[in-house]
């Protein structure tokens, strides 16, 4: 991948609101970490713990926040801004049209499209795609390869499917939404009855609905609601190996990370985060704004706000207690059996 951007191109991608520090004048021809970069190379600064790393970097240009205070070397521009790491995003962006550009509307021969089935002129249908009856394809969406459409389902405005996604039956899709190769909306929500010893299956006859501008990462399962709607607000973002239960309702722009798990019928707020590994049990309220912590198990509703963590979680200044004194247990225990020993020799001397 190649490409090259020269100063006046990356400041109008970034916007007016930036300040320049030093000379460099030629193109940006790679970004690169800090510690990696070249000469040629565009690199920032996200996250202060790497703020001795800009000194030292080779980059010929680095995005840095306003408050940096340290000066360019010879040949080196510093472009100031507000978020480097949103500013880098934008760029990249950019880069990403050119990189990856988006293929022509229209239906490749291969794909099979229902007679009942409505495909926007302006959408484009890769090779090997299947779009079952009634669905609806909206204008400006992208199928890539080998992903299937089911029955009546419905795919909003300029959202982009990777390959091999499936969009079950009757499932809807909002407008803007990216879906990463491999994730299933749409599949049976886990639900058995034990009728006479045996397992019987309960029929998942409900749909997912997800709002705009919604990722949903590789790999990751939207389960159908046994009836009604499981529900994916406006803004989520969800990662890869992502399982959410059926029935499930999740707010507006929340982020659920790697390999979390949402039991079905629970209820997640607006503007929650749930880090990686984390499982939240089914029927709870999670409270608008929680912060769930990596590997945390949830077992009971949290109110608004709260910052949870552990097993079971709970306030995380309790749990980073809990965590400190488990540190201390060894050395209590030998404390223990010192003073146990101490006793018993003073009680045999005495007798």
């Amino acid at each position: 991948m190649t490409f090259s951007y020269p100063l006046n191109r990356i400041v109008e991608i970034i916007g007016s609101h930036v300040t320049c520090e030093g000379d460099f004048s030629g193109a940006i021809t790679g970004i690169a970490s800090l510690s990696s970069a070249n000469t040629g190379d565009l690199s920032f600064l996200g996250n202060p713990q790497y703020k001795d790393q800009v000194e030292h970097s080779k980059a010929s240009i680095l995005l840095l926040p306003r408050d940096h205070s340290g000066k360019p070397k010879a040949d080196q521009l510093f472009l100031k801004v507000d978020n480097p790491s949103y500013a880098l995003a934008l760029l990249c962006r950019d880069i990403e049209i050119d990189l990856l550009p988006k293929p022509p509307a229209g239906i490749h021969p291969t794909a099979f499209v229902d007679p009942s089935a409505n495909v926007h002129n302006t959408a484009s249908v890769g090779a090997f795609c299947y779009i079952g009856p009634q669905a609806v394809i909206g204008p400006e969406v992208t199928l890539a390869e080998h992903i299937s459409i089911g029955r009546a389902a419905r795919v909003g405005e300029q959202t982009q499917i990777f390959p091999r996604v499936v969009v079950s039956d009757y499932c809807e899709i909002g407008s803007r939404n990216r879906l990463l190769q491999g994730c299933v909306i749409g599949s049976d929500g886990y639900g058995y009855a034990l009728v006479e010893g045996a397992h019987q299956r309960l029929p998942q006859i409900g749909r997912v609905v997800t709002g705009a501008d919604v990722d949903v990462g590789a790999n990751t399962t939207i389960d159908r609601a046994r009836f009604g709607t499981t529900e994916i607000g406006v803004g989520t973002k969800i990662d890869n190996l992502v399982q959410v239960g059926h029935n499930v309702s999740i707010g507006k722009h929340c982020l659920l990370v790697a390999q979390v798990a949402v039991a079905g019928s629970t209820k997640i707020g607006n503007g929650v985060v749930v880090a990686g590994q984390a499982g939240i049990a089914g029927h709870l309220n999670i409270g608008d704004g929680v912060i769930i912590t990596a590997a945390s198990v949830v077992v009971r509703s949290i109110e608004a706000n709260l910052k949870v963590g552990g097993c079971p979680a709970q306030a995380s200044l309790v749990t980073n207690r809990i965590y400190s004194l488990q540190r201390k247990l060894p050395d209590l225990f030998k404390r223990f059996d010192q003073m146990e020993k101490t006793i018993d020799s003073t009680y045999k001397a005495q007798t």
